[in-house]
């Protein structure tokens, strides 16, 4: 359960890379991962994989199996038992409770459509109303509203004011559990403290600080790197079908995914084994030779 009276106690280095079983690694995938974990390594830190599989609908069969073997394949083992969010329901209700004790959540009914048509922004509409559970989502009342933070790659962040406020959802209302209640608890449950991931996840990083202050924990420590994005200005993606790497000749996709991360690995190292490319990368990885750019066209 999660304790919101106590902050955790310190912890040295725990990094991890956290892949949604909605489709196969692409190379935008491949560079969050490595960056993960070369930050974790060079620090002598922990690293860990969790999959975030609390999305049935959105998931590929096998994907999960694959995810696991790719990472393997390029020489990126995880240092503890893999982490399924599916296996995570009876803490995601522990923590809920504990919310609803505290008087910090409430149910809406509030749709999509009726959020956009008052201008996107929620409104706290169903804070004030007294609703079942049956069909409706849970929001988390966020008396926190963080809308900036100092991001180790990026550097000082702040995003929308009126957004950071709002009362974000943490149970939808076909009863699974949303991202941002997921990815924070686990976060704790795991004690994570450093994320490395990609710019898309930026603003969403606001509603996970605001949620850790409510519950009186210590956040991680966020870097977040830029997008590979095509010619078109397409994201890198699952949703939109990037190609998944290749397992069998792992070398030059690490390779360029060391160049894009700004480490200039020397030509020869293209010729080496999986396991010496990822040596050389610990030793000479340095986060402050990625670019501050949110995106890159590949």
């Amino acid at each position: 359960m999660v304790d919101l009276d106590n902050k955790r106690p310190p912890f040295s280095y725990r990094g991890r890379f956290a892949p949604s079983p909605s489709g196969l690694l692409h190379f935008g995938s491949l560079v969050t991962a490595l960056a993960s974990y070369l930050d974790a390594k060079h620090h002598n830190g922990t690293w860990l994989v969790r999959v975030e599989d609390i999305d049935p609908p959105r998931e590929l069969a096998g994907a999960s199996t694959e995810i696991l073997n790719t990472l393997e394949a390029y020489g990126l083992h995880w240092d503890e038992s893999v982490l399924y969010q599916s296996q995570q329901s009876q803490l995601y209700e522990e923590t809920l409770r504990e919310l609803a004790n505290n008087q910090l959540t409430y149910h809406c009914q509030c749709t999509r459509a009726q959020i956009k048509k008052l201008g996107g922004i929620y409104p706290s509409t169903c804070s004030t109303l007294t609703l079942s559970k049956e069909n409706n989502a849970i929001r988390l009342i966020n008396n926190v509203g963080t809308f900036e933070f100092n991001d180790i790659i990026q550097g000082s962040y702040t995003g929308d004011k009126a957004s950071a406020a709002e009362d974000f959802i943490l149970v939808r209302k076909d009863g699974l559990f949303a991202y941002q209640l997921a990815v924070v608890v686990d976060d704790i449950f795991q004690n994570i403290t450093h994320v490395v991931r990609g710019c898309d996840l930026l603003e969403p990083t606001l509603r996970q600080l605001s949620f850790f202050n409510t519950l009186n924990v210590e956040p991680p420590s966020y870097s977040h790197i830029p997008l590979a994005i095509t010619n078109e200005g397409y994201k890198l993606s699952k949703q939109n079908k990037a190609p998944a790497i290749n397992n069998k000749n792992p070398q030059p996709a690490l390779i360029a995914a060391l160049h894009y991360l700004g480490q200039n690995p020397p030509e020869e190292l293209l010729a080496e084994s999986v396991e010496n490319i990822l040596k050389w990368a610990i030793a000479h990885w340095s986060i402050s030779k990625i670019t501050k750019k949110k995106e890159i066209v590949i």
